[in-house]
């Protein structure tokens, strides 16, 4: 649905003005006295390139002002900055509610991330009574699990930074950009979703909106209790074994049902399916080794691996705001960055770049196989840790790790069992200067390691290869350039970085269902078509919405 709308753009304020000052700068903008009107905030970045003035521009929707016509408001203004727009509204067709569905016709949904989430509460939503099997566990035994591994208990393989209740991206920052086109309001949705349920309502206009760990965490709880409302399951410590397949009149494969294993107590069930969601996450190696050995057609892609990098947060705020940061009356928000480099350190050209950052946070050990060794970063909402981190990655394609399916999955496999054996079971930690140096860490400098599980001092160049190491020292080096004391000697790497995305690609045609299974539609981070919580809650919501067309037509 569109709604006509005027825009006001670059609407500039300092970061110690009050949100009243945007209504007042919107109703002069409009020529405007005090008639009523609704607006919303469309977006908010930061303009720091004058330092130390910071300025914050806001873009805005006026949704409506009484007594006027848009038309006749914008023939009374000369700003170049005023135009009228449309805002895209995601509609969810609900007439399928009240309609009565076999147990056979109910939706089944494989993994409880963000695209299975999405999915299940729009089909709950339309009254579709979708029914979810997640090998994890519900969030608050999952931290238990998770916080137990970091302080050196046992690793449980189905239940830890990867598997359980709203999937790897629980256990991260909470980052919301995407960088998927809104044409659709999609987007707006989610988030809006979010909101509804406990997120904070800037996320609908900051320029890099996150919710946090702890956050975000309330949040799914809250979606869930919302799917169990309107007729939705949701079985935790629910394993998909087995998919098993018949042929149609067509002689086509279809599903005809699932086998799903009861981790609680070992049994093995078989639940008939029709149309199931196969939502898992991009770290669900078992099940794709499974859905190849069954013919289920997939491919390897590209993905990216690498280290995480750790500065003091000081450094990071000191880049982007300059002296603006002495200035008591300034509340800036911790400061992130985006760094990108080309390097031919390794004999060709490749991508260096900076992905998921953590403003004040932590690096946590995020394994899910025994024997190998994974990181990723993670920040609560305050984002109040003494360091920085990021992901520093290059691209790695099939002519670098094999052209089979599943030779990207064992390339990580490989790198992580590296990983673990160089820390020992822990993570392993390097300065760049011992890094740069080619030399083992035995002490630290300035900068001390902010993780959620132990660490110890090593040598990442017994982890990773030299084309990925050559060209991690050269893009570090070159981010100098950008961001001053990037390649400090004591800032710190930490690895390995290896689950970025899916390393392979579950194939699909154009209605979101398997190019050659019936009835099974691949879709989020997993299946290869999302990369990150909004880009996956995205594609859960149009396989929902291919479900849904059945019912509807």
């Amino acid at each position: 649905m569109e709604q006509e709308v005027i825009r006001i753009s670059n609407i500039k304020c300092k970061p110690n003005d009050g949100l009243d000052l945007i209504e007042k700068k919107i109703r002069k903008a409009l020529n405007l006295g005090k008639e009523d009107i609704k607006y919303e905030i469309l977006k908010r970045s930061i303009d720091s390139r004058h330092k130390p003035e910071i300025i914050y521009l806001y873009s805005v929707i006026v949704l409506s002002v009484k007594g006027k016509s848009f038309k006749d408001i914008l023939k009374r203004t000369r700003d170049k900055n005023v135009t009228l727009s449309k805002k895209i509204i995601y509609q969810l067709d609900t007439s399928t509610k009240g309609r009565e569905i076999s147990e056979e016709e109910r939706p089944v949904i494989i993994g409880f991330g963000p695209a299975g989430i999405f999915a299940a509460l729009n089909l709950s939503r339309m009254g579709l009574r979708p029914i979810v099997y997640e090998r994890g566990l519900e969030i608050s035994k999952r931290q238990e699990k998770v916080n137990g591994f970091w302080s050196g208990e046992k690793l449980d393989l189905n239940c830890n930074v990867q598997f359980g209740e709203g999937g790897a991206g629980t256990f991260s920052d909470g980052k919301l950009n995407s960088s998927i086109h809104e044409s659709t309001g999609r987007i707006s949705y989610v988030l809006n979703t979010f909101v509804e349920h406990g997120a904070n309502p800037e996320i609908l206009y900051v320029n890099k909106p996150h919710i946090g760990t702890d956050v975000l965490a309330k949040v799914i709880v809250s979606i869930r209790e919302e799917i169990k409302a309107n007729g939705g399951e949701i079985h935790f410590a629910s394993k998909l074994e087995a998919i098993n397949l018949k042929a149609n009149p067509s002689g086509e494969k279809e599903i005809d049902s699932l086998e799903i294993k009861d981790l609680t107590t070992g049994k093995i069930f078989t639940k008939t399916a029709r149309k199931v969601i196969l939502a898992i996450g991009h770290s669900a190696r078992d099940t794709f080794e499974m859905l190849d050995k069954l013919g289920i057609m997939m491919t390897a892609k590209p993905f990216a691996v690498g280290v995480r990098v750790e500065h003091k947060q000081e450094l990071i705020n000191r880049n982007a705001y300059g002296a603006a940061l002495d200035n008591p009356n300034y509340k800036l928000p911790t400061a992130d960055y985006k760094v990108t480099y080309k390097t031919h350190a390794s004999g060709e050209e490749r991508g260096v770049y900076s992905f998921c950052m953590c403003p004040g946070g932590y690096v946590v050990n995020a394994s899910s196989e025994e024997g190998e060794l994974a990181v990723n970063g993670m920040s609560y909402s305050s984002r109040a840790g003494e360091n920085a981190n990021s992901a520093i990655i290059v691209t790695v394609t099939p002519k670098d790790f094999g052209e089979n399916v599943l030779d990207g999955m064992k390339f990580q496999r490989k790198l992580e069992a590296a990983a673990y054996r160089e820390g020992e079971g822990k993570i392993p930690v390097q300065t760049f200067g011992d890094f740069d140096k080619g030399v083992k860490s035995t002490s630290l400098g300035k900068v001390s390691p902010n993780t959620k599980g132990d660490y110890k001092l090593s040598n990442l160049r017994e982890v990773l290869p030299e084309f990925i190491t050559s060209s991690l020292t050269e893009g570090i080096h070159g981010f100098d350039k950008f961001i001053k004391g990037y390649d400090n000697e004591e800032t710190l790497l930490l690895g390995v970085e290896s689950r970025t995305s899916s390393p392979v690609k579950i194939l699909r045609n154009d209605d979101y269902y398997s190019i050659n299974i019936k009835g099974l539609l691949p879709c989020g981070e997993g299946a290869g078509y999302a990369g990150g919580i909004t880009s996956a809650a995205v594609d859960g919501m149009k396989a929902c919405e291919a479900i849904a067309k059945g019912f509807i037509n």
